[in-house]
């Protein structure tokens, strides 16, 4: 039996001693992408970083005999078997097959169906086809693990795996730098009018002189969404000459500085770039982000990879458009298959061999370490919780999710750190879940965040998360969340319950206490303690036709006067701009921000 690698050391480490990836790294004195690259068994570790590991294990008591014992055990015949329940790739098949006394089933072989072939599972690997729900999950009691050979787990039922104890493993980031090379040709086709060229010369046509096209040096790339995609597109522009501009408030400015990014605010991103490509998920805050207005505000000429801008492109006013990804697929009757400036594409973005087979590698290599060592990586529920546990925990694991999100749409921008303090009942509790909701609800806006990867995501943009458990509860509830947001803009702070088993409440918001539902639409007004505030905002929300269903009111306990007082009203949707612009027109109100939580 081979002594375990460096990388698996790594992982067992960071387990034992509950440390995240950046906490590490810093003990080892590295970046902390370079333990990311060390732990997937990309590259060899520096001689001095090895020694230090050694001396820090020896120091803190971790031995790894135990787990070299358990996987000797596993080679004498201790069985585990796998369901590949979708065609992969050899490579990945190898990955299990490497495993004695491992049986392994493939998708051809499963003559009797797979609730069959689960009944005595240890582990299941799917892609996006097959869906893994409760009634599939009741019919293998002894499944210890999902593996989802790629990032979206729209097909698996993770709140039902919680439950019954199954880890749910995805495969964030393998397919990064596929989706990048594609940004990256489609931004040369678009400048050097490549579509055209191979039409005209197909039709036996020699057109030369007007496809001139235009060179990338020189010019500034602005990238919508800095995740991984959006950070190895930047690696890449910088070998072409470009000037990059970046924004994504759920990114350290330390992380954009490595990567020669210069931070901006999403107007100055559309002013400032010549070429322009997004990497974000689609949530209410994203959704038709490239309209009309923002449109007008960027240079004549430019260049764009995604969005919805037929009428810039009939005029002239963007040049070129590259799109990969749609609302509605397959695309159907588009006005862009008019359009000879604009070059479509099917969804192709990480459809590369090597993407899916790195996928899929990715995923094999996770589930091993699962089944052979504990060690879990890229997990939706870590830790499993018992039904019981799950009952208890539940409603405060969707609190925490809310908070974030409430946070995200009302508080400030530009996050550094997270700070979550548990009280009450939670102080006791297993909160690795509520942890992982409230900074899914934070990052709602970026990339592919959820209870899986949240806090891996927060530690890859260098964004500090901390816990704190008290045993004093405040706000008059014996149990309490309370996240904290650090910012470069200085702190957001928002404190919650849930009152009669399962409704999420409001409790404090920046200091100043506030009873509102964390649910709906809600419009937060920020303004100073004086007369008629209240009334004028009731008026203009009656004659805009949006009706009232809870007005929270609260302020300073003290200060100079007027002191600053806030409104957390729930309407029904919709709330139109029309509206939010009439009520930031009250003069004593400093601010009003519209949130969108699920009902």
């Amino acid at each position: 039996m081979a002594e375990l690698t460096f990388a698996e050391k790594l992982l067992i480490a960071r387990k034992q001693l509950d440390l995240y990836q950046y906490e590490m790294a810093e003990r080892l004195g590295v970046h902390p992408n370079s333990l990311t690259k060390y732990e997937r068994g990309e590259g060899k570790p520096h001689a001095a970083v090895v020694r230090m590991f050694d001396i820090f294990c020896e120091q803190q008591g971790i031995g790894f005999d135990q787990y070299e014992n358990a996987a000797r055990e596993a080679e004498k015949g201790k069985t585990m078997k796998v369901v590949l329940a979708e065609k992969v790739s050899p490579a990945t098949l190898a990955v299990f097959a490497a495993e004695p006394g491992w049986e392994v089933v493939t998708h051809d072989q499963l003559q009797n169906g797979l609730p069959a072939a689960l009944a005595d599972a240890d582990a299941l690997v799917v892609r996006s086809a097959v869906q893994v729900d409760d009634a599939l999950m009741e019919a293998a009691p002894k499944l210890r693990v999902i593996g989802r050979a790629g990032v979206g787990v729209d097909n698996i039922d993770a709140e039902a795996a919680t439950r019954r104890g199954i880890v749910v493993m995805n495969t964030p980031g393998a397919n990064a730098v596929a989706v990048a090379e594609l940004t990256i040709g489609l931004m040369l086709a678009l400048a050097r009018r490549l579509p055209a060229a191979n039409s005209t010369m197909h039709a036996g046509k020699w057109e030369k002189k007007s496809l001139q096209g235009a060179e990338l040096r020189g010019k500034t790339l602005g990238i919508l969404g800095l995740g991984r995609i959006g950070l190895e597109v930047a690696r890449r522009a910088k070998v072409f000459g470009l000037e990059i501009v970046g924004s994504d408030p759920f990114v350290s400015a330390a992380v954009a500085r490595e990567n020669g990014i210069a931070l901006v605010s999403v107007e100055e991103l559309f002013a400032k770039a010549d070429y322009l490509t997004l990497h974000v998920g689609l949530t209410p805050q994203t959704h038709g982000i490239v309209n009309a207005k923002t449109l007008a505000t960027m240079k004549k000429g430019v260049r764009v990879d995604d969005a919805a801008l037929v009428d810039a492109l009939e005029s002239g006013h963007v040049a070129g458009a590259a799109l990969d990804v749609f609302t509605v697929e397959p695309l159907k009757d588009s006005p862009y298959f008019e359009l000879e400036n604009v070059i479509l594409t099917p969804h192709i973005a990480g459809s590369t061999g090597e993407a899916q087979e790195a996928v899929g590698i990715q995923i094999a290599s996770q589930v091993r370490e699962y089944l052979k060592l504990g060690v879990v990586q890229n997990a939706v529920n870590l830790p499993s919780l018992t039904y019981e546990e799950y009952a208890v925990l539940g409603p405060y694991i969707d609190l925490a999710g809310r908070v974030g999100a409430f946070l995200a749409q009302a508080g400030k921008s530009g996050i550094e750190g997270i700070h979550l303090v548990y009280g009450g009942a939670l102080v006791d509790a297993k909160t690795e879940l509520i942890r992982n909701a409230a900074i899914a609800g934070l990052l709602q806006g970026s990339e592919n965040v959820n209870r899986i990867n949240a806090a891996a995501v927060a530690e890859e943009r260098g964004i500090r998360v901390h816990e704190e458990k008290e045993e004093s509860p405040r706000g008059g509830a014996a149990t309490v969340l309370t996240v904290v947001l650090h910012t470069a803009q200085g702190e957001s702070r928002a404190t919650a319950t849930v009152i009669h088993g399962e409704q999420p409440r409001l409790l404090a918001f920046d200091g100043i206490d506030v009873e509102a539902p964390l649910d709906g639409t809600l419009v937060v007004c920020r303004n100073l303690d004086v007369p008629g505030v209240i009334g004028k905002i009731g008026s203009i929300l009656g004659e805009q036709g949006v009706n009232i269903a809870n007005f929270a009111l609260g302020r300073e306990r003290a200060g100079e006067k007027p002191v600053k007082a806030l409104a957390v009203v729930q309407v029904d949707p919709p709330v139109s701009e029309t509206t939010m612009e009439a009520l930031r027109a009250i003069e004593a109100l400093t601010e009003v921000r519209l949130v969108s939580l699920p009902t």
